[in-house]
């Protein structure tokens, strides 16, 4: 593959995970508008937009569970269009739903086609990337997700009460993208050839638990959910549990963001980290780094500046620790069972996303949530930390496969 094919490949698959982080906020950003009385929708309540973010998330990990093995039979570039295709449609007509039930429906259907793209993205960008450098591909390339929460983040200021335009801007953007893709993406999984002629055998769902590998499957899934978990249930309370806290709401808010540039900026370095000094002994670091700043966020701090110095901290650890449980993957499975198993993984993860805002919300409503609610993260993250102990250190590649990413590397 050559150094501009594989630039192409990387800002599409970086784009396709935008699409993720955009998705997320612009629901959250549009709930309090859809369920308010001055510019409320259709009379939906609080209960029904719960309802329709939770049943969209559903969407979303059964989108991840079933696009690996379709994509490791018949290829990433025509599978991850189709979800594009997919969740761009639904996420239009979102706004003319007449009701409740109906919105849930497109919402499902938008979040199957979603949950598909970020596994399909991230197996490409591992794929294309030279023998060594999986983790920094993967972790450079969530920054996409922030990217596109800070983005909807900036639409939603603009729209305020005009909230479909949101929706109408993600899907055309997504559409937009379809033929630059058809032109420009390029094929990264296609059959192996051997010195005998024959085709790599094809591998399905069970291979996940085949020639030893299912230790490793099941720890990578805990690990996912536990990632997730707390990445979900961050985003979504930390400004309330900190408020609860006795912080300024005002403060609170800032805080959110200060996490977020801190997971950025983890996952710029993560990723090397990982491939330099190895997957698993960075992803333990990662996760009892988290554990530990998580707990020290426990205790009340005068100093704003400190505090935030901690919240930074904090950020750089947590939400990379997740994103190299997705790197992990790929030093697990052989590549042509890659996209299966990075499905799975992601399709559990997202279940410790549907998890995590309503654990961490039924500590705010038994008034748990500070300093409980720290203290439940980093038990959280410990688990996690536990999970990767389990997962065997990564064997070497097959040989077939080493020639192949070492010609890649260098064409670079």
């Amino acid at each position: 593959m050559s150094t501009s094919t594989r630039r192409w490949v990387i800002g599409l698959c970086w784009l396709t995970v935008m699409f993720d982080g955009f998705d997320i906020v612009a629901l959250g950003a549009t709930i309090p508008i859809m369920t308010s009385e001055s510019h409320g929708h259709l009379g939906v309540t609080v209960a029904d937009m719960t309802f329709v973010s939770t049943i969209s998330l559903v969407g979303v990990g059964i989108g991840a569970v079933i696009i690996g093995t379709i994509s490791d039979r018949f290829g990433r570039r025509s599978a991850l269009m189709a979800c594009i295709f997919v969740f761009s449609i639904f996420t239009l007509v979102f706004p003319v739903m007449p009701n409740v039930a109906c919105m849930g429906l497109a919402r499902l259907i938008a979040g199957v086609g979603l949950g598909g793209c970020m596994p399909i993205a991230l197996t490409m960008m591992q794929e294309s990337a030279p023998d060594g450098r999986r983790a920094g591909a993967s972790t450079f390339m969530m920054t996409g997700y922030h990217v596109g929460a800070v983005l909807a983040s900036l639409a939603a200021f603009w729209a305020h009460e005009h909230w479909s335009r949101l929706f109408i801007f993600g899907g055309l953007l997504g559409l937009a993208t379809l033929p630059v893709m058809w032109f420009k993406l390029p094929e990264t999984h296609a059959p192996v050839e051997h010195d005998a002629g024959t085709h790599e055998r094809v591998y399905g769902i069970r291979d996940l638990f085949t020639e030893r590998r299912a230790r490793a499957t099941v720890a990578l899934w805990i690990a996912a959910f536990m990632g997730l978990l707390l990445v979900y249930g961050l985003n979504t309370w930390m400004p309330k549990i900190m408020e609860l806290a006795g912080y300024p709401l005002s403060s609170s808010l800032i805080m959110l963001l200060v996490l977020n540039v801190g997971a950025v900026m983890g996952l710029l370095i993560g990723g090397r980290i990982g491939d330099a000094l190895g997957i698993k002994g960075t992803t333990l670091a990662w996760f009892a780094a988290a554990a530990a700043l998580l707990a020290l966020l426990s205790v009340q701090m005068s100093n704003v500046v400190a505090l935030n110095l901690v919240i930074l901290v904090t950020g750089v650890f947590v939400f990379c620790a997740q994103v190299l449980v997705y790197a992990f993957v790929g030093y697990i499975y052989p590549r042509a069972l890659l996209a299966t198993g990075m499905g799975f993984t992601a399709g559990v993860g997202r279940l410790g996303a549907i998890a995590g805002p309503w654990i961490t919300g039924a500590l705010v409503s038994a008034g748990l949530a500070y300093p409980g609610g720290f203290y439940f993260f980093a038990g959280v993250a410990i688990l996690g930390m536990l999970a990767v102990v389990v997962i065997p250190r990564p064997a070497p590649r097959p040989a077939a496969d080493r020639r192949s990413r070492s010609l890649a590397a260098a064409e670079v």
